[in-house]
């Protein structure tokens, strides 16, 4: 035996699926394998250490591309600014959104985006913040305006973020909210994350018809769908046609912690937190 695997076994062997190990190998290179008498891929010792370290990188929150430069020159990049003045620049988007001041609001994402990588950008800033911002508008700390202005104008941004996130060779995700489930948020940024990742990102948004669903399904082809539903009792409202669904495309359900409620509609449970969901698509 010369030491080579195929890719199955270098799947099990990294927890990366196969398709993503394609996807990292025609869009970055990262893996570079023989052939055998069969035609079939095979994988060296080196391979498995590029895509360990791949994972790793994505993980400490480089972008896809930048993991695999690193991955492939073995280059470890410092981060280009230290976290106290990440915290600063928190502190002054959140003055902002709640002042209804677009201009500084923008200008402090700016910064942000200019000094570390969106995955930071979204964990340790936009995530807590929509989560401190809904705590006080439920403590009647935060007016609804104040909601949906800041709410709005992160949309935004987070969709130009998104703008490329359907190129590439990698797998397909199909992401939408259940039918009532009004906000797309938390599913964009996790689009993003998983986009960083090698997945190709359809989003129907908010409040998606179940029929929409169906034929978005059929046409897209996805390898996951990934429906948000933030309460049980939209699982149950929707169980039979979630049923369904399964049987079309491999489904998860993220927002909700009714591990029981998911498992009776026949789809898996992601992770609640964003982060970790898209992390544990890998």
């Amino acid at each position: 035996m010369d030491g080579t695997i195929r890719i199955g076994e270098l799947a099990r062997r990294t927890g990366v699926s196969p398709e993503l190990l394609r996807a990292w190998e025609d869009r970055y290179g990262l893996l570079q394998p023989s052939r055998s008498p069969g035609g079939f891929r095979l994988y060296t010792a080196a391979d498995e250490v590029r895509t360990r370290q791949m994972t790793r990188l994505i993980a400490d929150g480089l972008s896809a591309a930048e993991a695999a430069r690193q991955a492939l020159t073995g280059d470890e990049i410092e981060p280009r600014i230290a976290p106290p003045i990440v915290d600063q620049l928190a502190t002054q988007l959140r003055t902002a959104l709640d002042d209804f001041d677009g201009a500084a609001a923008h200008a402090a994402l700016d910064s942000l985006l200019a000094s570390v990588s969106p995955e930071i950008v979204l964990a340790d800033v936009v995530l807590p913040y929509l989560r401190e911002l809904g705590d006080r508008w439920q403590a009647g700390r935060a007016s609804v305006a104040q909601e949906h202005f800041a709410s709005q104008l992160l949309r935004g941004r987070l969709l130009a973020i998104a703008r490329d996130w359907d190129s590439g060779t990698g797998p397909k995700l199909l992401l939408a909210c259940l039918p009532a489930e009004a906000h797309d948020l938390g599913l964009i940024i996790f689009g993003i994350l998983a986009a960083r990742r090698g997945w190709r990102i359809t989003l129907l948004g908010a409040d998606t018809p179940i029929d929409t669903l169906y034929a978005t399904v059929r046409r897209v082809r996805p390898s996951l769908t990934v429906l948000l539903a933030t309460t049980p009792t939209m699982l149950s409202t929707h169980a039979s046609d979630i049923r369904a669904l399964s049987g079309l495309t491999r489904t998860a359900i993220a927002g909700t912690t009714d591990t029981q409620a998911i498992a009776d509609t026949g789809a898996i449970a992601l992770p609640t937190d964003i982060v970790h969901a898209a992390r544990s698509l890998a």
